[in-house]
């Protein structure tokens, strides 16, 4: 499958969209068929998903993590096979862009839903709920601003 690019301008500071970023486990909140993500560790989270009706249980490792900056994964088991990014830049001291960058391979389903257009309109969807989500709360309701660097174990 393709790539699936999404930017979204968010109006909170880079520290606010970059924590509440972190907060892997409030996804389901704003990202559609996502229907739980459970964080297993610093670098670990399962994810269970339904997308055009096809289960899917999978778990996602980061393999970078810089605050403020990136997060990057990769998928470390299951059905489904993706790897991304999301990206915080400061616009000013009140809003920040939000940019996710997604690769994502799978069965039949995932190459039916490439083709009728499903996986972009739900990226535009998430950026766009994420922006209502964050922008209504006003501050992150957490953070995690540890380190990952590519190698680390």
């Amino acid at each position: 499958m393709g790539t699936v690019k999404e930017a979204v301008e968010v109006e909170v500071p880079l520290h606010t969209a970059y924590n509440q970023w972190t907060q892997f486990e409030e996804f389901p909140q704003f990202m559609e068929g996502v229907d739980e993500v459970v964080q297993l560790d610093d670098r670990r989270n399962h994810w269970v998903t339904s997308i055009g009706g096809v289960r899917r249980e999978f778990d996602t490792e980061i393999i970078d993590q810089l605050p403020d900056e990136r997060i990057a994964w990769r998928t470390i088991g299951g059905d489904t096979q993706q790897k991304g990014m999301v990206g915080f830049r400061r616009l000013d001291d009140t809003h920040t862009r939000v940019e996710l960058v997604m690769e994502v391979e799978g069965g039949a389903a995932e190459k039916a839903a490439e083709t009728v257009g499903l996986v972009d309109r739900r990226v535009k969807g998430d950026m766009r709920r994420f922006k209502e989500y964050i922008e209504t709360k006003g501050s992150a309701s957490g953070g995690w601003r540890g380190r990952i660097r590519p190698g680390d174990r």
